[in-house]
């Protein structure tokens, strides 16, 4: 039986659909905090532009298959379908599909896409696909059969750590400088009583938290601070109350003399630290080391909790691979729709 295809053009369509969402999810390959219900409708709420159209892909009852998409112009005046998340801060977008179901779903997606008159779309564009992703192997050749043009490039590297079961077998998974490098700051910093970290707990406010890990966030580089305009920093403030409501979201901040200089935004998820963003306020102390004490800080931590994976999440930034970062890749897979498969 040919799958149905139901489309819905606003954001009552993540209401329609929330309590199959995430087990949906959960099913399937692409299991990522960024597909969650709660991060989508977080991003498209504060991030959100152009139409948005969310397709469920049923076989007979049973939620087989959703695809979050909405539709923007690009630069060269084209209509392109990309996945809600996509480009800005969700470092893994994909379909989310329950398994094995993968070439059906896209056959439907396709399906669908031609034969709608809705919105006259030219390229599907999918940003941030995992390089082991199922949609990078099952879309392209029924899309090629259609006649329609294929490209794929890398988007960005993800470095990654798997964790072993203890800091020392951890540690000597490093190159000799690195392991001196890490042990001699944390020797440093274990000899400064005015030095501590903390993991914000319900004796917080998160609220104030998320307000001075902006400030960090700012601190960090000029880059940081222009990113940070008073969407993003809505965006900011509202994911982390979803996430931490949900028991996803892990901040950090290391402190000196009572002062905070440096903090990690962690999502918590499938047992993996997912590094979200950081900040550093590497002026007030220059010579200390921060960065690199808490990321250590929070090695050990994941090590000591059972994590299975530190990631480092996109970006190339040295650091990530003095800390035994392994590189997987996210890709960009374009589909345009050309006259011959009109």
């Amino acid at each position: 039986m040919a799958l149905s295809v139901h489309s819905y053009h606003d954001t009552d369509g993540f209401d329609a659909l929330a309590e199959e969402w995430n087990p949906l999810l959960h099913r399937s390959a692409a299991d990522t905090i960024f597909l969650t219900l709660e991060y989508q409708r977080t991003w498209w709420d504060y991030l959100g532009r152009g139409e948005l159209l969310i397709l469920a892909m049923r076989d007979g009852e049973e939620l087989i298959g959703i695809a979050p998409l909405f539709a923007t112009p690009n630069p060269q005046g084209q209509l392109a379908f990309s996945i809600v998340g996509c480009v800005e801060v969700a470092d893994y977008v994909d379909f989310i599909v329950a398994q094995g179901r993968e070439e059906a779903f896209c056959a439907a997606l396709l399906d669908y896409l031609a034969e709608s008159s809705a919105l006259p779309w030219d390229l599907l564009d999918l940003c941030n696909i995992h390089q082991d992703s199922l949609t990078l192997k099952v879309l392209p050749p029924l899309a090629e059969a259609r006649g329609w043009a294929i490209e794929r490039a890398r988007d960005d590297v993800c470095p990654i750590v798997r964790l072993p079961g203890t800091w020392e077998e951890y540690l000597n998974m490093l190159s000799g400088k690195n392991r001196h490098e890490i042990r001699r700051k944390l020797r440093r910093a274990n000899n400064l009583a005015a030095l501590s970290w903390y993991i914000v707990g319900p004796e917080h406010n998160l609220e104030a938290e998320m307000e001075d890990f902006l400030k960090l966030m700012a601190a960090s580089s000029p880059d940081k601070e222009a990113f940070l305009t008073p969407t993003m920093r809505d965006f900011f403030r509202q994911l982390a109350r979803i996430t931490y409501d949900a028991g996803w979201l892990e901040l950090v901040f290391l402190e000196v003399r009572d002062q905070k200089a440096a903090a990690y935004l962690h999502f918590i998820y499938n047992n993996r630290v997912l590094v979200y963003n950081s900040g550093l306020d590497w002026q007030a102390f220059p010579k200390l080391g921060a960065g690199i004490i808490l990321t250590a800080y929070c090695i050990r931590h994941a090590i000591e909790q059972g994590r299975e994976v530190y990631d480092f999440m996109q970006g190339d930034e040295r650091y990530k691979y003095q800390f035994g970062g392994q590189d997987i890749e996210v890709r960009r897979l374009t589909i345009a729709r050309t006259n011959e498969g009109d």
